[in-house]
């Protein structure tokens, strides 16, 4: 019941990046810290290991927020290209047909 509100609820950046700097200077684990604040111990981790990334101390390979945000505007713009030449393509069949008579 509780978990399942968890999951819809959408925190601040300010509340993530307290959040985070509570794990960092605390010496408290990142469980303890989640349950301290109400929120979900892995949400917690994934905020943590996103700092990590943005400040250049994550996985090989790992993209920072400023990455992700990028592949998300141009998965966006790919998508809504997609889109117009798929109406563009459907367009031109139907005008050749309209010479065509």
């Amino acid at each position: 019941m509780g978990s399942k509100s968890n999951r819809s609820r959408r925190y601040t950046e300010e509340f993530k990046r307290d959040a985070v700097g509570l794990v960092r200077s605390s010496g408290r684990t990142v469980t303890e810290v989640a349950r301290e604040l109400g929120v979900s111990a892995e949400g917690l981790r994934n905020w943590v290991r996103q700092d990590q990334a943005d400040r250049g101390q994550g996985a090989p390979g790992e993209l920072t927020t400023a990455e992700r945000e990028e592949l998300r505007r141009l998965r966006r713009q790919n998508r809504e290209q997609a889109e117009t030449i798929e109406v563009l393509r459907k367009a031109a069949v139907f005008f050749a047909k309209e010479s065509d008579r």
